[in-house]
């Protein structure tokens, strides 16, 4: 069964416990996340990617140097590009960050509100979703030998049916193998399931 819908349902959780918007990477590898959503502002991100703030934000310095939560308010680190203020002016005036997992592969959550700081309660709470998506999207060691050569045909540039000749199963057959292939590696396409095979080193 897809790991996905209980995914799914999970970011809904923490879409409500945090109404300003969240961001959270799940399973961060050599900088890059396994899954990635972010719900802040389109217009904040914006300003985030172009003024390239990923690789100066007190709140994830925070996150890739401990584990648990803490208030942005409560972090302590400096802040010298001003970005929790800019932050502030497109609705994310309160918020928390969770740190979930060891430093290889590290899950890491921001959540914002506008009205007031986050209680203990809550922050609780989103530590603990965070933690159910972190343990429910742990990449697998590897894949099934079936799996495994369906991706590399269709990482070789072969269509269905002609990679479904060269493995001498039906089209049907190839198909599931992809589809169970997608599922293992909780990506929603063939090409995302390609991609994070050939990152963890599985085809």
């Amino acid at each position: 069964m897809s790991k996905a819908p209980v995914l799914d349902l999970l970011l809904h959780e923490l879409a409500l416990v945090a109404p300003g918007g969240f961001a959270v990477g799940l399973h961060i590898r050599y900088v890059s996340p396994l899954i990635m959503v972010n719900t802040y502002p389109e217009s904040w991100q914006e300003v985030y990617t172009a003024k390239l703030y990923g690789l100066r934000d007190p709140t994830l310095a925070w996150g890739l140097s401990h584990s648990g939560t803490r208030r942005w308010s409560q972090i302590g680190l400096p802040d010298p590009f001003g970005i929790l203020p800019e932050a502030a002016g497109y609705g994310l005036v309160y918020g928390m960050i969770a740190s979930i997992g060891p430093m290889s592969s590290r899950t890491i959550a921001g959540a914002a509100r506008a009205d007031r700081e986050f209680t203990d309660d809550e922050m609780s709470h989103v530590h603990r979703i965070v933690q159910r998506m972190h343990d429910l999207s742990e990449p697998p060691a590897r894949l099934s030998r079936a799996q495994a050569d369906a991706l590399k045909c269709i990482a070789e540039g072969d269509r269905h049916a002609a990679a479904a000749a060269r493995l001498g199963i039906s089209e049907s057959a190839f198909k599931a193998r992809l589809t169970s292939a997608r599922q293992k590696l909780m990506a929603r396409t063939t090409a995302e399931a390609v991609q994070r095979a050939k990152e963890y080193g599985l085809i």
